[in-house]
C-alpha cells in the first residue's frame, strides 16, 4: 500500500516542476513572438507550438502591456505589434531596419516598398494560384491607376524586375507564397516566369493598423494628397482621446513598455513630460514585467533604460560583431566615446589608418582607395540603428549608450604580499 506521506510529499515538487516548465515555455514563445510576429505551423512548428498552448498567458499580457493583439487560429499565430516612434533615436532606430528579402540582399529602397504593397494589392484580388507575369502586369496596372510620385513601373528594365523579384521573394519567406514550379531569377535575367500558390490566411493578417485605410480615405474633408507620409501613418494609428487619467497612464504604459521592447536603447531625454514622469517612478515595475516575460534584464542609467537581452538573440544588428566591418564598427565606437562628435571624413581617414594597423586581420579589399567609405556607412549606420549615436548632416554625435564601449586606461594595482609564516605550530 502507497504510503500517503510520500504521495503528499510528491505532489507539491510535481507541481512546482511542472509550473517551472510552464514558465520557461512561456519565456520562449514570448520571445519568439518578439522576434518574429507571424509565426506559421509549416515554418516554425515549435515556436508555434508553444504560442498556441499558451496564447492565453501571451494575449493577456500583451493587450495589458504593450496594447498589442494576439490573433491564434490552426496554422497562423500574430502578434499585431502598432510602432510606438517618438524621439531622434526610435526615428534612426526604425529608419535603419530596411526588410531584405534574403540575407546578404540590399536593404529595400522605397521603390520596392511601393511595389510590394501593389503585390499585396493585387494579391488580395488574385485567384488561389498566380503566375509572376500575371502579378507584375496587375502591378503595373496599379502603379498606372494611382500615379506615384517619384516611382515608375512598366516592366522595361532588369533593375525594374530585380526590384519586383525583391518583394515576390519577400512574401515567399512570410509565407504569402509558395512557389509552385519557375524562379525568380528567370524572370528578372530573360522575362521567364514562375507559378505560386497564395496563402489568403497569411496574407490577410499582415496588415497592422487602428483604422483600415479604406475607413481613413473615406472620412469626411480627408484628402490624402494634401497630406505627408508621417501624417497618413499618424492617422492608421491614431488613438480615440482619453477621457480618464486611468486611460490615460495605461497609453503611458504601453508606449514605454513597447518601445523598451523594441528599441535597443530608450532615453529620458527624448521621451514627452508625461513619459519620463511615469518612467521615472514605474520604471522597476515596468522592467521587472518585461524580465519576467521575456528573460530580458534592465540596464538602467542617469540617461535611460536598455533592456538586455543575455542570450543574443532578439537582434538583427550586433554589436560587437566579427569580421573587418564588426571590428571596425567597434574601433568607430571606441574612438567616438573618447573624441564626442566627429565628422564622416574624420571617421573615413580613422579608418585609412586602421586598415593599415590591421592589415593581417581585415579583408584584403578594406585597404583599396575609397574602401572607407562603405566601411564608415556602414559602421555608422550600425550604430544609428542600435541608438547609440545621432546623426545630423556630415556629423556623427555619440549618445550616452555608447560610453559603454569606451577603453579607460588600465589601473595596476601593486601586490600585497605577506609575510611569510615561519612559526613552527604543531600541524593537525
Amino acid at each position: 500500500m502507497t504510503d500517503a506521506r510520500h504521495v503528499d510529499g510528491i505532489a507539491p515538487r510535481i507541481a512546482t516542476v511542472l509550473e517551472e516548465r510552464d514558465r520557461d515555455e512561456q519565456i520562449r514563445a514570448a520571445r519568439a513572438l518578439l522576434g518574429s510576429p507571424l509565426l506559421r505551423a509549416d515554418s516554425d512548428p515549435e515556436a508555434f507550438r508553444l504560442a498556441r498552448r499558451h496564447s492565453d498567458h501571451l494575449r493577456r499580457w500583451f493587450e495589458q502591456n504593450t496594447g498589442w493583439r494576439l490573433v491564434v487560429d490552426a496554422r497562423v499565430v500574430r502578434l499585431l505589434k502598432a510602432p510606438s516612434l517618438s524621439g531622434p533615436a526610435s526615428l534612426a532606430i526604425a529608419g535603419s531596419h530596411s526588410a531584405r528579402a534574403r540575407r546578404g540582399d540590399p536593404p529595400f529602397t522605397r521603390r520596392r516598398y511601393v511595389l510590394l504593397c501593389l503585390a499585396l494589392a493585387s494579391l488580395e484580388r488574385s485567384d488561389p494560384q498566380v503566375s509572376l507575369g500575371r502579378l507584375a502586369e496587375n502591378v503595373v496596372l496599379l502603379s498606372r491607376q494611382t500615379p506615384l510620385e517619384g516611382v515608375e513601373f512598366a516592366l522595361a528594365t532588369r533593375d525594374e524586375r530585380s526590384d519586383l523579384a525583391a518583394a515576390i521573394r519577400l512574401l515567399l519567406g512570410l509565407g504569402v507564397l509558395t512557389r509552385v514550379a519557375g524562379d525568380e531569377e528567370s524572370f528578372v535575367q530573360s522575362g521567364g516566369d514562375a507559378l505560386y500558390d497564395v496563402d489568403r490566411r497569411v496574407l490577410s493578417r499582415l496588415l497592422v493598423v487602428r483604422h483600415g485605410p479604406s475607413v481613413i480615405v473615406n472620412t469626411p474633408g480627408f484628402d490624402s494628397g494634401e497630406l505627408e507620409i508621417s501624417q497618413l501613418e499618424g492617422a492608421l494609428f491614431a488613438e480615440p482621446p482619453a477621457f480618464t487619467d486611468d486611460e490615460t497612464n495605461r497609453r503611458v504604459r504601453h508606449a514605454l513598455t513597447s518601445r523598451l521592447l523594441e528599441d535597443p536603447v530608450v532615453y529620458y531625454d527624448e521621451l514627452d513630460e508625461a513619459e519620463r514622469v511615469y518612467l521615472t517612478r514605474q520604471r522597476a515595475a515596468i522592467t521587472r514585467r518585461i524580465t519576467e516575460f521575456t528573460g530580458l534584464t534592465a540596464e538602467m542609467r542617469a540617461e535611460g533604460i536598455a533592456m538586455v537581452d543575455p542570450l543574443d538573440q532578439l537582434t538583427d544588428l550586433r554589436m560587437p560583431e566579427s569580421g573587418t566591418d564588426g571590428h571596425a564598427t567597434l574601433l568607430i565606437a571606441e574612438h567616438l566615446a573618447g573624441s564626442g562628435s566627429t565628422e564622416i571624413e574624420q571617421l573615413r581617414h580613422l579608418v585609412r589608418k586602421l586598415a593599415g594597423e590591421y592589415s593581417t586581420y581585415w579583408r584584403r579589399t578594406a585597404q583599396q582607395p575609397g574602401a572607407e567609405n562603405a566601411i564608415v556607412a556602414d559602421a555608422v549606420g550600425r550604430l544609428a540603428g542600435l541608438g547609440l549615436v545621432r546623426i545630423a548632416g556630415t556629423t556623427v554625435t555619440p549618445r550616452p549608450a555608447l560610453h559603454r564601449f569606451s577603453i579607460g586606461a588600465p589601473t595596476i594595482r601593486a601586490a600585497v604580499l605577506s609575510a611569510p609564516d615561519t612559526s613552527r605550530g604543531t600541524h593537525r
